[in-house]
């Protein structure tokens, strides 16, 4: 065709191409997810940064404890909606574990919080819970056979189970519990997901009695996989797996006074598992490394992490039960912030390395 103003025609190729959006390269990943109380609201700011970030496609959750719960409602949100719909599902689910323990009297004084923070140790509420769980157990506090855990509200209003179970959108699901009888782990899929199954995995022998389950009781599965990585590989998924970790693995100071042994003895039994589970997975990769297995029956696993050992280092092990809403947010913060780093450095690492440091926790 020619130029209006009767110049030279126009051939298609002197025209603009129209702008197509390049698809974004996307990263599938795996996550574990470790229990710590309600220092799990770091990991629902980690989990609320990665949906954010639409170059990653989630294919698998584990968790334990504080970790399943975050687990369960994380990837029901992303079946119902998406990674926003997963945000949204987390953000309400916190809101109702802080609103749950603002009517709990396991919390600061508005004096108390001026002197100590968000620290509880020396507050009157919480010298009188660990003297009643030190002295009774939680058969004698409660000898009547109902349940009075203020979880199965928050559990109940904020996960469909038989929707959860059997939806099609549904990424793969593991909640670790401990089967007290066996001392064993006990690892449920998304198909045996049940308000049972979280609250076991959330069962801290000293304040809650044991769950029942198909006729066995069952403790919180921090003990012994907090969180369990073996099922994110097993199940020949994503190759990476990207580890949320809120129990510090290293103290340089030595605990001298009750409270600080207690959160290192605490810290330790619920990082025994999961250190030796890196063992497990460092030995087979050497061996893979010196062609002493043979691939595809053995396959390389990727290993990350995202952590702010710095900061949670600093909390005291009664703030694992501190629900105060501010406290939360900062958690949620410092969640978000070392989601970022870790994308920020690591993103491109993704599928071809590791970038945790094994040698911590060997």
């Amino acid at each position: 065709m020619d130029d209006a103003s009767g110049g030279a025609p126009i051939v298609p190729q002197d025209l603009a191409s129209p702008a197509v959006a390049r698809p974004v390269a996307t990263k599938r990943v795996n996550l574990a997810l470790q229990g710590g109380g309600t220092h799990g609201a770091f990991t629902w700011g980690v989990l609320e940064r990665l949906a954010e970030d639409d170059r990653l496609v989630f294919d698998g959750v584990s968790g334990a404890s504080a970790g399943a719960i975050n687990a369960a409602v994380f990837v029901q949100g992303l079946a119902d909606g998406g990674p926003q719909g997963a945000i949204k599902a987390l953000g309400k689910m916190w809101r109702e574990v802080a609103q749950g323990l603002a009517r709990s009297p396991m919390r600061n004084t508005p004096f108390e919080k001026a002197l100590w923070g968000h620290d509880m140790t020396y507050s009157l509420a919480y010298q009188a819970f660990e003297t009643l769980t030190r002295v009774f157990s939680p058969y004698q506090i409660n000898p009547f056979a109902g349940d009075f855990n203020p979880l199965r509200k928050v559990v109940d209003d904020n996960l469909d189970w038989q929707r959860l179970r059997t939806d099609p959108r549904a990424i793969r699901l593991f909640i670790s519990a401990t089967n007290v009888r066996t001392g064993k782990p006990r690892v449920f899929n998304r198909a045996e997901v049940s308000t049972d199954v979280v609250l076991a995995s959330a069962c801290l022998p000293n304040v809650f009695r044991a769950v029942e389950i198909e006729g066995e009781a069952f403790w919180d599965g921090g003990y012994v996989g907090n969180p369990a990585l073996w099922p994110l590989y097993y199940e020949r998924g994503a190759p990476d797996i990207v580890l949320v970790q809120i129990n510090a693995i290293v103290r340089d100071e030595l605990p001298t006074n009750a409270a600080d042994i207690m959160n290192r003895l605490n810290e330790i039994s619920f990082n025994a598992s999961l250190m030796a589970e890196m063992r497990a997975i460092d030995f087979v990769q050497r061996l893979l490394d010196g062609g002493r297995l043979e691939q595809p029956r053995y396959r390389r696993i990727f290993l990350h992490v995202i952590e702010d050992e710095d900061r949670m280092r600093g909390f005291k092990l009664s703030t694992k039960l501190n629900g105060d809403w501010e406290f939360l947010q900062i958690l949620r913060r410092y969640g978000r912030e070392a989601a970022d780093r870790f994308l920020a450095s690591h993103f491109d690492t993704l599928g071809k390395e590791s970038t945790l440091d094994i040698q911590r926790y060997l």
